[in-house]
């Protein structure tokens, strides 16, 4: 599953590119990012990069468990500290650099969620 941004021919210019999902125009995807406000976009954005970048902490924790004194780190008591902030930095930077694709779903569930909400607000309004 990929989700991404194509340019779409179809429209005229200055529109946003049409999102895709599965290499097929997603155009709930679309109708929700119009419904939503730029902040709202942003931290849908940000929570879903955060939340990439603990699931790469934990993998990458699990991954390095069995590391005892090797390494840049040596064996010394400090070891497991270093270890772990090092791993936490590594997690951020792939995540921020794109990660592992995660992010761009969470951030699609976030923004579909907000749409239904702001519809939701909408009729109640009208």
């Amino acid at each position: 599953m990929q989700a991404a941004l194509v340019s779409n021919n179809l429209g005229g210019a200055g529109k946003t590119p049409m999102p895709t999902y599965n290499g097929h125009p997603d155009y709930d995807f679309a109708a929700a990012l119009d419904k939503v406000s730029p902040q709202v976009k942003a931290k849908a954005q940000t929570q879903a990069q955060n939340f990439e970048g603990m699931f790469l902490n934990s993998m990458f924790s699990e991954m390095t468990n069995s590391l005892k004194g090797e390494g840049p780190f040596g064996s010394t008591v400090g070891t497991g500290i270093w270890r772990s902030m090092q791993i936490e930095q590594y997690s951020k930077s792939f995540a921020k650099a794109g990660g592992v694709g995660i992010a761009k779903h969470v951030y699609r569930t976030l923004v579909m969620q907000q749409a239904k909400v702001a519809g939701q607000t909408q009729e109640k309004h009208a």
